[in-house]
């Protein structure tokens, strides 16, 4: 017998009532009878395409997207029961029509769920009692083990006021809020609110910020946009590149990294900043306020363009060489002229292979000997000690790191790459190991990757063609002696000697090429949360990887660090972004009243023109205060009394975390949200901006209860 779908406590006996439930009841069945047989089939689907010979060119991608496309449809179906259905609205015309993770059709065709992110379902997010859009109600399901432990109806319509015992309006969605928290974020899918909806249907060109406290649900709004636009706009998958989300620190990621899966996406890559430079994982804060603000006032490109033409400079002087079929020449002209014709848009290594191969093929049209072929000259002059050496030190091959490192270590180096620096800016940049990288290192580091280019790649790539090369001699004696033993009419086998060396080594056993950097971009959309810290330089960082500019931006002007006295059209039009659209979020869904009492005056002594958000809910818990010696009895008897939710202990970097109660400071608990928020110390936070948004910070982290302990 098929287990029921509602499975209500005794005190929801009114909402029991058959009435109320038989309808949702035999569809909920019936959906969860298609997800069965769906599951079978495109498991059976999945498998078949696999046993397919991958074949080549265009047949191996769409095989390759097809076992895609058919891996994400079979793991929303196992992720999920009949709780892929979040709710149901209900038609002007008595029609229910239910709404889903992801669209479902029965075999005979009938729909029975309606993907949620599809303009069909916008009624059921967006639709209230000033505007309906052709709705009566609609009712949110709250499900727990598989089973619907308690729904909620909305009336939208006059008529909808009927009596029910089910119509609660809003107490889903504030329901929702008080429930205890976990090491990641809840699913709030059902319960998105009109406002946060229309910014998570918005069009992805250009940059979108979405403003807002703390609490508001920036967050859940950036994550839920981010899955409707691959929804919405496939191209940003197909051909734009795909979607990059940078969190503040790995903390928030794993905080957040079920989210999008959830709502049937995962082919989102997640990073912070220090994730996009190989040096991040070892870079540490910057100590010196002054050195974090001098670099990031550089322009990363502009400093290591100079840095990289540094390193590209012809030799003027010409040059004789003497091969065996000629004497060779190159003027300094013919450096000059080499040199300056290199892409501009290359980075300083992979150019260099093109400037050395143009080198190669001026020397190469000099020997004027039809029996010789080009390749054997260039092979030749490969090996020539004067040339090669000379080229090396004209146009070295380099290090990013190694060029960023000589900026603190050389300040002439500095000086000239950073011509508007004074003296004592220099030499406060200097420092004894200038490979100790920091986090204000980071964007000079990225740039460096861009602009001189990965030496690994390039070594890697001659070595291919070292491989190549060396089949090619050997194919070229086994060509000369079929000619030469040849004793056919029609000499056929000189026909071999034309033949592209292309055709002749398919099938060469090469070295394959390096992956490429997946994180190096360029992506279709990029969301940017807690945005508000990231300094010019970080932002070009984003950019370069970005080419259509297009953003969501989330953050709080009041939850900068380091303050944020511009608007956010001013602050990102002056890093280059032009479109910008900002929504306002103003209501606080976290955390209570009680709280904000406390928390807003902290903040509003420092920035008066503070966004604080209004809390939706009070918890009916004031705000405690203590001892700092009172911590570990206070963590002891909330443990005790409280089976589930976390806890965290901010200002005390001493405590080590546990499953339960993490030990975070203001910066790294940004982003994340808590039953149970302890402060200890919070005036050693600091002074100025600085301190009291840590405060604030800090503060407005829990969804129930606040202690602070001096």
């Amino acid at each position: 017998m098929p287990i029921d779908p509602f499975h209500l406590s005794d005190d929801l006996r009114a909402k029991a009532a058959p009435g109320l439930l038989d309808a949702d009841r035999r569809h909920l069945l019936r959906i969860a009878e298609t997800l069965e047989t769906q599951r079978a089939e495109v498991s059976d689907r999945l498998s078949e395409v696999r046993r397919r010979p991958a074949g080549f060119g265009d047949s191996a991608v769409d095989r390759d997207l097809e076992v895609r496309r058919l891996t994400g449809r079979l793991r929303v179906l196992e992720r999920f029961g009949m709780d892929v259905c979040l709710g149901r609205m209900t038609r002007t015309t008595g029609e229910h029509v239910y709404i889903g993770r992801t669209g479902l059709a029965a075999e005979d065709g009938t729909r029975l769920l309606i993907d949620w992110r599809t303009p069909a379902a916008e009624p059921y997010f967006g639709a209230t009692m000033e505007d309906p859009r052709g709705i009566t109600s609609r009712r949110r399901y709250r499900w727990s083990g598989g089973r619907v432990s308690d729904y909620w109806d909305e009336a939208l319509t006059p008529e909808a006021f009927d009596g029910a015992a089910s119509l609660d309006d809003q107490s889903a969605f504030i329901a929702s809020l008080g429930t205890h928290r976990t090491s990641k974020m809840r699913d709030v899918l059902a319960t998105i609110q009109a406002d946060q909806d229309a910014i998570i249907r918005a069009a992805s060109p250009g940059a979108l910020v979405v403003d807002g406290g703390p609490g508001t649900g920036k967050t859940v709004v950036a994550l839920h946009r981010a899955a409707h636009l691959l929804y919405a706009e496939p191209r940003l998958t197909r051909s734009a590149g795909g979607m990059l989300l940078v969190g503040p620190n790995a903390r928030y990621l794993a905080y957040v990294d079920d989210v999008l899966p959830s709502l049937g996406e995962d082919t989102v890559r997640l990073c912070t900043l220090r994730d996009l430079v190989p040096e991040g994982a070892l870079a540490v804060e910057e100590s010196d306020p002054r050195v974090a603000a001098l670099k990031a006032s550089l322009d990363p490109d502009a400093v290591l363009d100079a840095a990289a033409k540094a390193f590209e400079q012809p030799p003027r002087h010409a040059m004789r060489i003497e091969s065996p079929w000629a004497d060779l020449w190159l003027s300094s002209e013919e450096w000059a002229e080499v040199f300056s014709g290199a892409d501009p848009a290359a980075a300083h290594n992979e150019a260099r292979d093109e400037v050395w191969e143009e080198l190669l093929e001026l020397l190469a049209d000099q020997v004027d000997d039809d029996d010789v072929p080009p390749f054997a000259v260039r092979r030749w002059l490969r090996q020539d000690d004067e040339l090669t050496g000379t080229f090396v030190r004209a146009w070295p091959l380099l290090s990013p790191a190694s060029v960023v490192a000589r900026l603190w270590r050389s300040p002439e180096f500095l000086r000239r790459c950073a011509p508007d620096l004074s003296d004592a800016e220099i030499a406060l940049l200097q420092r004894p190991e200038p490979e100790a990288w920091t986090d204000a290192d980071l964007p000079l580091l990225d740039a460096a990757h861009r602009r001189i280019g990965d030496p690994e790649s390039v070594r890697a790539e001659h070595r291919r063609q070292a491989v190549i090369a060396s089949a090619q001699e050997q194919m070229s004696h086994v060509v000369d002696h079929l000619i030469e033993d040849d004793d056919s009419e029609m000499k056929v086998m000189s026909m071999l000697r034309g033949q592209d060396a292309r055709n002749v080594l398919i099938g060469v056993d090469a070295p394959p090429a390096l992956r490429p950097d997946e994180l190096a971009g360029p992506f279709g959309h990029i969301v940017v949360d807690e945005a508000q810290e990231l300094s010019d330089a970080e932002w070009r960082m984003l950019i370069a990887r970005c080419p259509a500019r297009s953003f969501t931006i989330v953050g709080d002007r009041a939850q900068a660090r380091h303050g944020f006295t511009e608007t956010w059209e001013a602050r990102l039009g002056r890093i280059g972004l032009r479109d910008v659209r900002v929504a306002h979020l103003s209501v606080n869904y976290r955390t209570p009243a009680e709280v904000m009492e406390v928390a807003a005056p902290v903040v509003l002594a420092a920035i008066p023109d503070a966004n604080v958000p209004t809390s939706a809910r009070e918890s009916g818990v004031p705000v405690r205060f203590g001892e700092a010696t009172d911590l570990p009895a206070l963590l002891d008897d909330w443990l005790t009394s409280h089976p589930e939710g976390i806890a965290c202990v901010i200002g005390h970097p001493d405590l080590p975390s546990t499953p339960r109660v993490l030990s975070l400071s203001p910066a790294t608990a940004k982003g994340l949200e808590f039953d149970l928020v302890v402060l200890v110390r919070p005036e050693r936070f600091g002074d100025g901006v600085t301190g009291a948004v840590d405060r604030y910070v800090a503060m407005t982290r829990t969804t129930r209860e606040l202690v602070v302990l001096n």
